[in-house]
C-alpha cells in the first residue's frame, strides 16, 4: 500500500494518529523503533539542527526536500513534510507540493502566517488573509499528482483572531481541498472539542513541551473530544539537547568518558540500529572467505556469522 493511502487511513480510523516529530534520518529511525505509525518532520527541528537558527523562514524550499528525502529513506513509515507557508504565494506553493511529493513524503504542513513564520507557540504571529489561503490551499490541491497525499492546512487564527474566525477558515480549507485542518496553539481542551464539533473534516493539533500546550492533556482525551491526528513536533529535538547537554557537563565534571547506562545509548546498539549488522551481512554475502578472514580477526568473524 503506497504512504499515502497509509496515513490518510491512519488519520481516517477512529483512534487517534499519534505523530512524533522528526527531524533528520536518526530520529526518524527512533521514531519508528519506539513504535509510532508515522512521522511528522520538524521545521523547527531541521532549522535547529542542519543550520543552528531559528524557525522564522529561514529554510528554503531545497532545504526542505533534501531533509524530507532523507528521512523518507530512512524508515518504512508515512511521513508528513513541512511546508511552512509553501515559501511564498499559490503559485510556489503549487511548486512546493510537487517538490514535496517527489520526495516520496505522504504528506505537507502549509499554513497561513504571513512570511517570516514562527513557532506557532510563540507570541508575534500574523496570519494572512482567509482568501489568500483557500487560494494556497487549491493550488496545493491541483498540484499534488496522488489524490491520497495529504495537504494539511495549518491555522494560527486561533490565537490572532479566535475561536469562530479559526472554525471559518478551516471549513473554508476544507471546501478548497485540505484533507485535514492543523489548528497551532490550542491550549484548552473545551476549544479543542469545540473546533472538533465544528469541523467538516479531521481536526489536527500539536502538542509542545513547555509551549502553549496545557500539562494535563492526554492522548485519550484528545481522542475523546474529537482529535484525529496530533504531531509532537519538538519531542525528540528537546530530549535530544537535554541528553547532550546532560552527557557533556557529565564530561567536563569527571574528566571520562566511561559508558554510563544512564546518560549514553550503547555504543554496538547504536551501529545495529544504523544497520551496521546488514554491512557485515553483506561483506559475508560478496566478498571472498580470504578477503573477509584477512578483514576480520577470528573473535569478530564470530560475533558477525
Amino acid at each position: 500500500m503506497k504512504s499515502t493511502t497509509i496515513l490518510k487511513s491512519l488519520i481516517e480510523r477512529p483512534e487517534i494518529l499519534v505523530m512524533p516529530g522528526a527531524y533528520d534520518p536518526l530520529s526518524a529511525k527512533l521514531v519508528e523503533q519506539a513504535g509510532f505509525d508515522a512521522i511528522q518532520v520538524s521545521g523547527l527541528g531541521i532549522a535547529a539542527s542542519h543550520l543552528g537558527m531559528p524557525d522564522v523562514s529561514i529554510l528554503s524550499l531545497s532545504d526542505v526536500c533534501d531533509r524530507t528525502r532523507a528521512i523518507v529513506n530512512a524508515t518504512s513509515l508515512p511521513v508528513m513534510a513541512d511546508g511552512d507557508t509553501g515559501f511564498g504565494n499559490a503559485v510556489n506553493v503549487w511548486y512546493t507540493v510537487q517538490g514535496v511529493e517527489a520526495t516520496g513524503a505522504a504528506g505537507i504542513n502549509l499554513e497561513d502566517q504571513v512570511m517570516p513564520k514562527r513557532c506557532g507557540h510563540l507570541d508575534g504571529k500574523e496570519v494572512i488573509s482567509c482568501e489568500e489561503m483557500v487560494g494556497k490551499i487549491r493550488a496545493a490541491a491541483d498540484a499534488r499528482k496522488d489524490p491520497d497525499f495529504i495537504i494539511n492546512a495549518r491555522t494560527d487564527a486561533l490565537a490572532v483572531e479566535g475561536l469562530r474566525a479559526t472554525i471559518t477558515r478551516a471549513n473554508a480549507y476544507f471546501e478548497a481541498g485540505a484533507s485535514m485542518v492543523f489548528v497551532d496553539g490550542a491550549d484548552h481542551l473545551d476549544t479543542i472539542s469545540a473546533l472538533a464539533d465544528a469541523f467538516h473534516g479531521p481536526l489536527a493539533i500539536n502538542m509542545v513541551e513547555g509551549g502553549k500546550t496545557p500539562d494535563n492533556m492526554t492522548f485519550d482525551e484528545l481522542q475523546q473530544r474529537g482529535v484525529a491526528r496530533v504531531s509532537l513536533p519538538v519531542s525528540t529535538l528537546l530530549s535530544a539537547i537535554h541528553g547532550m547537554q546532560q552527557a557533556l557537563a557529565h564530561i567536563q565534571k569527571t574528566r571520562t568518558t566511561a559508558a554510563d547506562p544512564a546518560l549514553f545509548a550503547d555504543f554496538t546498539e547504536t551501529h545495529a540500529l544504523m544497520g551496521m549488522d546488514h554491512v557485515y551481512g553483506l561483506e559475508r554475502r560478496f566478498m571472498s572467505p580470504h578477503q573477509w578472514a584477512d578483514k576480520y580477526s577470528s573473535r569478530t568473524a564470530r560475533r558477525t556469522s
